[in-house]
């Protein structure tokens, strides 16, 4: 029998607690229940840099939460701090019951407390973070190169400028990639940070999985011996008919801080012998792999889909900690009903810095929270917003005017999944 909603208790995981909250995490996510000791023992790293909440059915974990620290770049490059979520199930028996409310309610509101300005995660399912002030902030595409046809010289791969590309192990990425990773964030609007446990677990020095295979890994360094870039990728083996090579190579992550080792990297993924496709990997929806091509149609969109959720906890510091494409004013009446941001607010915006205040003068716009969180990183349109009824115009032009001021002119992207 299961318990009335009132009766299960939703709390701060213990270390003994932590088996059963993991068994419920793979439950939701539809794995294998029961991780092998080795592998719990692994997860248990993690402890220390997180906070787990589960709602308990007498003994039994029957939904599961997790958040941790977090920076995410505002558009112009300032590190903001927020609050990432993962690891959110609730167990089919007990579906329908307000517990992820209990759960995300609390943990926003620590959240807010502690100063966060933020909170962020990545959607399995569209339609659940919209109703707790979450909205879409950055997008993804991937796309999969037909190597044949792209038209790119096979006899001269290599970068040809006296910078070069070379094979390197998990140690050596551990050891320059958070470096690069930083110079990537500092210029990226909608990047986020990664831990040390991010690298060891990206590299095979801690493992949270059984089948985990190491990967191969490239970086790029300029004719002056500085790392630009990196890529992490793995090789299927296929031969077709007539003993022809049907291989792909997979990109787990490539990340490059100037437009030179990116296209090196590309082009050295493509040239790999044996390779017919190249998967891309989660990339931004405006990457240029397809330009660096010759044939940039031998390059095929195969997935596209939001990405990175945002939800605002603070108005003003996030519209203060970004930068804007013009001068102007726009009067913003944020609804919330969850209680942390609604209000109205001035923002007054130029080359020299922009204020966000609370004001009683009359609104320009008026959105719900989740709307504004998807114009923050300047990847949507208010135009697009206001023809949908979600944003809605008080003054005539004023979603113009916004997308004016908060648009980009590269679209935000997030590297990671967390």
């Amino acid at each position: 029998m299961i318990s009335p909603a009132a009766d299960i208790d939703v709390r701060p995981v213990t270390e003994a607690e932590y088996p059963d909250w993991l068994r419920a995490v793979n439950t939701g996510f539809l794995r294998a229940p029961t991780d092998p000791p080795e592998i719990v023992e692994a997860r248990r790293r993690q402890l220390a840099a997180v906070r787990l909440l589960g709602a308990f059915d007498g003994d039994r974990c029957v939904a599961t939460y997790r958040s941790f620290d977090q920076e995410v770049t505002a558009v112009g490059g300032t590190p903001v701090p927020g609050n990432a979520v993962s690891s959110v199930t609730v167990t089919a028996t007990h579906r329908r019951r307000g517990l992820l409310t209990r759960m995300i309610g609390r943990d926003l509101a620590e959240a807010k407390e502690r100063g966060d300005v933020l909170a962020t995660l990545i959607a399995a399912e569209y339609p659940i973070y919209g109703r707790y002030g979450f909205g879409p902030a950055t997008a993804m595409a991937e796309w999969t190169v037909d190597v044949p046809r792209a038209g790119l010289d096979p006899r001269g791969s290599g970068p040809g400028d006296g910078s070069r590309i070379d094979l390197v192990d998990g140690a050596e990425v551990r050891k320059t990639g958070p470096e690069l990773h930083e110079r990537l964030r500092r210029v990226q609007p909608g990047a986020v940070s990664r831990s040390d446990l991010w690298w060891q677990l990206s590299t095979g020095s801690v493992r949270f999985e059984t089948s985990w295979k190491e990967p191969y890994f490239a970086v790029y360094r300029s004719a002056a011996g500085q790392v630009e870039g990196m890529v992490s990728y793995r090789c299927d083996d296929r031969w077709g008919d007539a003993k022809q090579p049907q291989n792909t190579a997979t990109v787990n992550w490539l990340i490059a801080v100037t437009p030179d080792a990116e296209r090196a990297l590309w082009r050295y993924l493509c040239s790999i012998d044996w390779i017919v496709r190249v998967r891309s990997g989660s990339r931004a929806p405006d990457d240029l792999l397809p330009l660096y091509l010759p044939d940039p149609r031998a390059a095929q969109i195969t997935s596209q889909a939001d990405w990175l959720w945002v939800r605002l906890l603070d108005v003003v510091r996030a519209m203060e900690a970004r930068t804007y494409a013009g001068d102007g004013e726009l009067v913003l009446d944020v609804v919330d009903p969850g209680g942390f941001t609604g209000g109205r607010y001035l923002l007054r915006a130029s080359a020299d810095g922009a204020s966000c205040a609370p004001t009683t003068r009359s609104a320009d716009l008026v959105l719900e929270a989740g709307q504004l969180a998807r114009l923050w990183l300047g990847d949507e349109s208010a135009v697009r917003l206001a023809a949908l009824g979600t944003v809605q115009e008080e003054r005539a032009g004023a979603a113009r005017s916004a997308d004016a001021l908060l648009r980009t002119s590269r679209r935000p992207w997030c590297p990671d999944m967390f």
